[in-house]
């Protein structure tokens, strides 16, 4: 009933027999995000006509001869096929834990996706599943003129301005590309992100090159010097657009080339159909912070932004944990914090 999938080809039949998946699920994005000695893995369940996979980043303990698992950057969890909110755990929870024990894991990590069903349903009495912040979504079945309707009317002149004053296109060649990686890193120290935002160029080169992942990169130019001022990275997948990364140049923030780039996407998704969210993301850490009120300029509808938390061994957990002092006492695994 579980079977631990590695392969891509493996992976991706997988993924097309399930009801929905978001690019966070598949292998190629799994594979950008690997770290040294890690490996993904996509964990599949199967019962009569019932399909679960949890996809995952095995990582190495260090010092110990453990493992533990958690998820790509982004939004990921259970998907499935056949699942209801009748679905009872007890079989699949047993299932999955004598699976991770057999593997030697510890414990398990993972951000979930509120636009993938029944993944509450899939988890629910194993581990814990904490609420963390809220995301902001533009919804993409209403008409344009609705969804615009939704914009605080600051960002309607902003836009209007910035469209004036500047052309879209798509990241074409290497050249706009690299500018865009350029933007994006600036961007990065402006904010004074972590390491881990500072993603190499092979990274941005990979992600285009999949062809399981639908990317857009789009850039706006200013009309008077044709100068690119920032960029947007969009994935589209299945009947959801995520909003990945951006950066825009200090200089022209004033004009808000972002928040153009955003609602150009929002308005070519619409237009070309079949899609029902569109994911702006939250805060810096899920925070209610200045980054989550830019994104509620475009829309009031959010969802909840929750996290799944499974201890596999206990006693190992707690052995690692205390070897490992730390002031944030909700952080998990703890025995991985950095403080």
């Amino acid at each position: 009933m579980i079977e631990i999938i590695k392969t891509k080809n493996e992976w991706d039949t997988f993924l097309d027999k399930v009801d929905c998946f978001d690019f966070y699920h598949t292998y190629d994005y799994h594979k950008l995000s690997l770290q040294p000695d890690e490996e993904c893995i996509l964990i599949t369940y199967s019962d009569g006509n019932k399909l679960i996979g949890s996809p995952f980043i095995s990582r190495p303990i260090p010092n110990s001869n453990y493992r533990d698992l958690t998820s790509v950057y982004g939004y990921a969890g259970p998907v499935s096929k056949n699942i209801d909110d009748s679905f009872d755990t007890e079989k699949f929870s047993k299932a999955l834990n004598e699976c991770l024990r057999d593997q030697n894991m510890v414990a398990v990590f993972s951000r979930l996706n509120p636009y993938i069903s029944f993944q509450h349903n899939i988890l629910k009495d194993i581990g814990q599943i904490d609420h963390v912040g809220k995301i902001v979504n533009i919804d993409l079945t209403a008409p344009l003129d609705i969804q615009r309707q939704k914009y605080q009317r600051r960002i309607k002149g902003q836009i209007n301005k910035a469209r004036r004053l500047c052309t879209i296109k798509k990241a074409e060649t290497k050249e706009e590309v690299l500018k865009f990686i350029e933007i994006y890193y600036e961007n990065m120290d402006r904010v004074e992100a972590r390491s881990s935002y500072y993603f190499d160029n092979a990274y941005f080169f990979n992600f285009i090159e999949s062809e399981s992942l639908n990317l857009d990169i789009l850039l706006a130019t200013l009309n008077e010097t044709n100068e690119i001022i920032a960029g947007v990275m969009f994935v589209k997948t299945n009947n959801i657009v995520q909003y990945h990364l951006s950066g825009s140049k200090e200089a022209y923030l004033d004009l808000a080339p972002v928040k153009l780039l955003i609602d150009e996407m929002r308005i070519q998704a619409t237009n070309e159909g079949g899609y029902d969210h569109f994911n702006l993301g939250g805060g810096y850490g899920s925070q209610n912070d200045s980054l989550l009120r830019f994104k509620l300029s475009f829309s009031k509808q959010m969802n909840e932004f929750c996290v799944w938390k499974h201890i596999v061994n206990k006693k190992v957990y707690d052995e690692l944990a205390c070897s490992k002092a730390s002031k944030q006492q909700d952080y998990f695994p703890q025995y991985r914090n950095p403080n």
